[in-house]
């Protein structure tokens, strides 16, 4: 029961930090193009030029 002691703040501490990374992320407009990427992958910019 000891290990309550340190598990539970530390879960608590690593929780409220993935929260605020999710936070920054979408103040900064990480999520604003979801849609750009799975468009990206179909262009052919990568071939050579004839």
């Amino acid at each position: 029961m000891n290990v309550l002691i340190y598990l539970l703040p530390m879960a608590l501490g690593l929780g409220l930090l993935g929260l605020f990374g999710f936070m920054w992320a979408l103040k900064s407009g990480q999520y604003n193009d979801v849609e750009g990427a799975a468009l990206r992958v179909l262009s052919d910019d990568d071939l050579p030029q004839k």
